[in-house]
């Protein structure tokens, strides 16, 4: 009898004969703890990972609104979306209601989802545009799924076919002091190993410069192979013993505070988004969760006092105060490298972004992705893989940071020093080009990598009054009444569908039933 021949091929994949690389996460809370979560999970026995933290050292969360791109990482990780959700008393997120910022008395919402569709080539925007200019179309977030669930306070999950039930997307908003923990408890059931305690010192290599251990309060060294700096603030390892620059953007965001206050409900109803309302010298937020409020005057020093800022967030907040005013401080802008030597930085010790996008989360998350894809296999790092991280990483930055300047300098408001000042400031040369090209020709600019695409920059120009002088001129060819019918046809639609949604509330409570039911 014959037998098989072997395969050429060999095995799928071969067995491990290098150790696996020790990471030693610094700092807990959100950061720290996604991305020891990440790492473990997706680096099977390519890595081990120690986690350093002290009960004594408070984390920044008072409530996070977060972008869709979470819902990946949860799902990645395996985790069950309403458990989730029960343990952070998180709520949905359809997109974010911006209230006086092109002018007092307007709102708009920008969505996590589309504006109509494209036709023959031409962005949707174009049509509404040429509309827009003869009086025939309404607002641009009637044609909207999202924005139109948003308002009416309506929420289900987006369908997953291409119809229109799957134009958009969602995100989360829960209670960040809730999170870390659940985040937490979650990686060390999948083995990341966790040390209580201060670290006093950093070791380092006096040849290479690397980092070799951390040595907590108690004499205990952690040695490891790639340190993850995720020490908030304070940036213990890349902004201290590394000391690797920091890059101020206050003369384009200048807002460096946050009065932060939770609150009850002043009413049955829970919003499916996040309200950012402009006030003199800055902006505030609320964030609905299940359970609270979350309120916030982010606010520029130079313009208000933290006195001043506490007293207009009691006084605007809707419902019962649940806690004094807490102010936070902070700088924007990033580190010159997030990854220096054998030390990579996750979220406040990389950079930081005001919340005005909820884009905190977003960077880690992103930062965390990117370490995974370059990861160096056999604590090995190869210096061109951390020059791309750094680019990467870099990029996130600088777009998030171009698309938040563009909610302060979009704007008509000359009621304050804050406004005027933002308003007349010179924008960075990346924003200028972006601005120049959706004047001139109603064009976004377009890239494969990045946040934030097409529907979320027309959101603001157009909801903050920022119209093109002129676009897309393929649009006049089309019969203006065909497409004026087209546009009133896809608004009843919408109407159609947000009926039959369930409310917010409605919803959190089916699926707090179908949790329970299953346990």
């Amino acid at each position: 009898m014959n037998e098989a021949a072997p395969s050429s091929a060999g095995p799928l994949f071969r067995p491990r004969v290098r150790p696996p690389v020790r990471v030693v996460v610094l700092g807990g809370g959100t950061a720290g703890w996604m991305t020891a979560a990440g790492l473990a999970r997706m680096l099977p026995g390519l890595a081990t990972v120690d986690l350093i933290e002290s009960e004594d050292i408070g984390i920044v969360g008072v409530g996070e609104a977060t972008l869709p791109h979470i819902r990946g990482f949860v799902e990645s990780l395996g985790i069950d979306e309403a458990a989730f959700m029960k343990a952070t008393h998180a709520t949905y997120k359809l997109g974010i209601d911006f209230r006086d910022f092109g002018r007092i008395g307007e709102s708009y919402i920008h969505p996590f989802g589309s504006f109509g569709e494209e036709v023959a080539g031409v962005g949707f925007h174009h049509y509404w545009l040429e509309l827009q200019r003869q009086g025939l179309a309404g607002e641009i977030g009637e044609y909207s799924l999202a924005v139109a669930a948003a308002r009416a306070n309506r929420f289900t999950p987006p369908a997953g076919d291409s119809s229109l039930a799957s134009t958009y997307g969602y995100a989360y908003q829960f209670d960040a002091t809730l999170f870390g923990p659940f985040m937490r408890d979650f990686g060390i059931g999948i083995g990341v190993t966790r040390h209580e305690g201060l670290v006093v010192d950093v070791e380092r290599d006096g040849a290479s410069g690397n980092v070799t251990a951390l040595v907590l309060k108690d004499g205990r060294r952690i040695e490891g192979d790639l340190f993850i700096d995720c020490s908030g603030f304070r940036s213990l390892l890349l902004g201290g013993a590394l000391e690797e620059e920091w890059e101020d953007w206050t003369h384009w965001l200048p807002c460096d505070r946050a009065a932060a206050m939770p609150c009850t409900h002043a009413s049955d109803d829970i919003r499916p988004y996040t309200t950012a309302t402009a006030m003199p010298a800055g902006w505030r937020w609320q964030i609905p969760l299940q359970h609270r409020m979350g309120n916030g005057y982010v606010f520029s020093s130079a313009h208000i006092s933290e006195d001043e800022a506490c007293e207009a967030i009691r006084h605007s907040a809707e419902g019962k105060p649940l806690a004094d005013p807490r102010i936070l401080r902070f700088r924007p802008g990033r580190r010159r490298r997030s990854w220096s030597h054998n030390v990579v930085g996750v979220g406040l010790a990389s950079g930081f972004l005001e919340p005005l996008e909820s884009t905190s989360i977003y960077l880690a998350q992103m930062a965390i992705t990117y370490l995974i894809e370059l990861f160096p296999d056999g604590g090995a790092i190869d210096p061109r893989d951390r020059d791309e991280f750094n680019r990467l990483v870099d990029m996130e930055y600088d777009r998030v940071r171009d698309f938040l300047i563009l909610h302060y300098n979009a704007t008509t408001r000359d009621d304050s020093e804050f406004w005027n000042h933002v308003r007349t400031m010179t924008v960075p040369d990346s924003l200028a080009d972006k601005l120049e090209l959706w004047q001139r020709a109603g064009r976004i600019e377009k890239y494969a990598d990045g946040l934030f695409y097409d529907a979320s920059w027309i959101a603001v120009y157009v909801g903050q009054g920022m119209l093109p002088r002129r676009h897309d001129s393929r649009v006049t060819l089309a019969d203006p009444m065909r497409v004026r019918n087209a546009l009133e046809r896809l608004r009843q639609e919408i109407g159609t569908q947000v009926s039959a949604m369930p409310g917010h509330r409605d919803y959190l409570m089916s699926e707090a039933a179908r949790l329970a039911d299953a346990a």
